[in-house]
């Protein structure tokens, strides 16, 4: 794109069960629309595109309803829940734009930072990475836990940019390089540093949840941690190794201390407990332990042999024509069915 030209900027939207917010999402987004074409930082045929990861409420119904009103905004539905990361994929590699910028449909997110990341982008950066400034709406556990495991990615040697989630702007020669990473366990904070191009930062502040509930659970959270860890670093791999080097000096030494009580000291010793019980636990599970971490590195490789689609396209509706992988899917009666990628 000439530097000169304003940018087609398309805002990708992924949803699950928001039938709450999305009326308040897109009139704060059409707003941002308006006044950045007013302020000619976008061009006129920017957009927005909503992606319904398979939501089980009524929020493909209002997608639907918000398109036929609004020709600015588009929608896809995927045929299945695949989950927030294939969710955004579906979105970055599949709709139209110079430049494309993923926020979450929530409104916590500060939709006044796009602005400056379009600056930043202007300015020659091709990704721009949506940082928060601070975590003072975030419990305490939860903003330890958080900041501890971005620490624990940096130690493992996983590139990674602090407080970063998945807003950001991204151009289009940086979606086009991310096309052609093709795994299937996804975790896009951590391939799209990996992407190497010029990239810069903006800081904002994050708000409550306009409305609806989070769709990230505890559980869900470890989830997405083991899968940022294990998709990007052998290390805990290497830890089974240096763990089983020090279990095997430890168990030597107990050894050669059992043999010093029994030898030395017999009317102290309880025949049995230290070479039996103790070594039994102990080791039992490390192995436990050592087991569980291989069998999540097998279950990786297990799926990504699989080569599965990463997600399929039911219907699209408000401008498929702009589709940017048409080939991939077949169309019918103004939406995409079927389409796989």
């Amino acid at each position: 794109m000439d530097g000169s030209q304003v940018p087609e900027v398309t805002l990708v939207i992924p949803c699950y069960n928001e039938q709450e917010v999305l009326g308040e999402t897109a009139r704060r987004l059409g707003e941002l629309l308006v006044g950045l074409m007013e302020r000619n930082k976008v061009a006129l045929t920017s957009g927005v595109w909503f992606i319904d990861d398979g939501s089980k409420d009524r929020t493909w119904k209002v997608i639907e309803q918000l398109a036929s009103k609004h020709s600015f905004i588009r929608g896809m539905k995927l045929a299945h829940n695949r989950g927030h990361q294939n969710a955004l994929l579906a979105g970055l590699l599949t709709v139209p734009g110079d430049v494309l910028i993923s926020v979450d449909a929530d409104l916590q997110d500060d939709l006044g930072a796009i602005e400056a990341m379009l600056d930043a982008n202007a300015g020659g950066a091709d990704i721009v990475y949506g940082v928060r400034r601070r975590r003072d709406k975030d419990t305490l556990f939860k903003r330890f836990t958080a900041e501890a495991y971005y620490a624990l990615l940096g130690a493992m040697g996983v590139e990674i940019v602090f407080n970063h989630a998945d807003y950001r702007l991204m151009s289009r020669r940086t979606v086009e390089a991310l096309r052609e990473y093709g795994e299937v366990n996804l975790f896009l904070r951590g391939i799209i540093p990996q992407l190497g191009f010029p990239a810069s930062v903006v800081y904002y502040d994050r708000a409550e949840r306009f409305a609806g509930q989070s769709k990230y659970p505890l559980s869900k959270m470890l989830s997405f941690a083991i899968q940022g860890i294990t998709s990007f670093s052998a290390a805990p791999l290497r830890w089974i190794t240096m763990l089983g080097l020090t279990i095997s000096a430890a168990s030597f030494g107990l050894i050669f201390w059992v043999l010093w009580v029994r030898i030395f000291h017999t009317a102290d010793a309880v025949p049995g407990w230290a070479s039996t019980v103790t070594p039994v636990y102990f080791l039992g599970g490390i192995q436990l332990l050592s087991m569980g971490i291989i069998g999540e590195y097998l279950a990786k490789i297990y799926l990504e042999t699989k080569r599965r689609p990463r997600f399929t396209i039911d219907t699209v509706i408000g401008g498929p024509a702009g589709l940017t992988s048409p080939a991939q899917g077949r169309r019918r009666d103004q939406s995409v069915n079927d389409a796989t990628l």
